[in-house]
């Protein structure tokens, strides 16, 4: 007490505290103004149950090829495709609104997409006391492990397919301004916002599910290998994902793959059908925004990057399409050697990357 009284070592003490403690309730008073949710209570968004892990692929194939089929949700549903039908094991979502329901993406390979998808709509209307729901396909892009099962869903009854491509994503969402411009798709008291990023592929586009909270990123941030085929184009992209989300409820980012470990900075190699450890698939915004952050340090000049749960591996997208600028040639058929090329950048003799 003396001390405090004389102005000694313990005045000191408390006359340094105040100003801090002052200076810190201040700050916290002030990010309250930037929080996405005011209470601790769900943020009023519709929950659901993500697995702890997803089941491995049959290491030796010696089954039939099944989609692993998870149920977030009484409205929202996540198929994954078997290892064995192709080992990109791509993500499909499937989302049910009032008046339709959404289904983004078709699968890799040779599978029964039109079956699994039709089970689970049926479902879905005899539950709800309702008539087959109208279904339209989307896709987060148009690589062909997630364009396999247009032909299928096209011959369902009371079905749309979206072209895609650009102009067809456009046509079909309405964008005016391409791809700067953000635009709504209601599919009945559920409304989603479709935000273009095109750099990972020219027709990428995210879409944000306001209902869950649920970012859609597509082949563009997942827990793998980011492949960027247009680096100005991808950082404009991720910039506008940054941007659209700030002040946003944001549970989760939902990508098309899983190809990381549980061990940081550690992948599976390409071609991997039994992946027995693998990364979660849930991202956060978080990791958005570290992805923003990494792009931004390169200022330009673009190289391979390992990151916690994810690499940014800059490529020459070495399309089958012959009328593709980067195209390896009819001899290439196998499709982990044209994965393998691909990353190498290994597009062709004389071929410029692409940024």
């Amino acid at each position: 007490m003396n001390a405090a009284r004389t102005g000694g070592p313990l005045s000191m003490k408390f006359r340094w505290f105040r100003p801090t403690w002052a200076v810190a309730l201040l700050l916290l008073v002030l990010n309250t103004g930037y929080a996405q949710a005011p209470q601790p209570k769900g943020a009023g968004v519709q929950g659901g149950i993500l697995p702890r892990s997803w089941r491995p692929s049959d290491p030796y194939c010696s089954t039939k090829p099944e989609f692993q089929v998870h149920e977030y949700n009484q409205d929202f549903y996540i198929l994954r495709e078997s290892g064995c039908s192709d080992f990109e094991k791509p993500f499909l979502y499937l989302l049910f609104g009032r008046e339709k329901a959404l289904l983004l993406d078709t699968g890799s390979g040779k599978t029964d997409v039109d079956r699994v998808v039709k089970h689970i709509t049926d479902r879905w209307s005899s539950r709800n006391n309702s008539k087959t729901i109208p279904l339209v396909v989307a896709h987060t892009h148009a690589h062909p492990d997630h364009i396999a099962g247009d032909a299928q869903m096209r011959a369902l009854p009371n079905t749309t397919v979206v072209t895609p491509s650009v102009s067809g994503v456009q046509a079909f969402f309405g964008f005016r301004k391409w791809p700067e411009e953000t635009v709504t798709y209601d599919l009945g008291d559920r409304v989603l916002d479709v935000i273009p990023i095109p750099g990972h592929e020219a027709s990428s586009i995210a879409i944000y599910d306001r209902q869950t909270g649920i970012l859609f990123t597509g082949d563009t941030l997942y827990p793998g290998r980011l492949y960027v085929d247009d680096a100005p184009a991808f950082v404009r992209s991720i910039q506008r994902l940054v941007d659209f989300t700030k002040g946003k409820v944001v549970t989760q980012a939902l990508g098309n793959h899983v190809e990381q470990t549980r061990t940081p900075y550690m992948d599976y190699p390409i071609g991997t059908v039994y992946q027995p450890n693998e990364h979660q698939l849930e991202l956060g915004r978080a990791h958005l925004l570290e992805l923003s952050a990494a792009l931004s340090e390169m200022q330009g000049k673009f190289r391979r990057m390992a990151m916690r749960d994810f690499t940014i591996w800059p490529i020459c997208f070495a399309r089958i399409d012959p009328d593709s600028k980067y195209w390896m040639g009819k001899s290439i058929t196998d499709p982990i050697e044209q994965e393998r090329r691909i990353i190498s950048g290994g597009c062709g003799e004389n071929v410029p990357l692409p940024w």
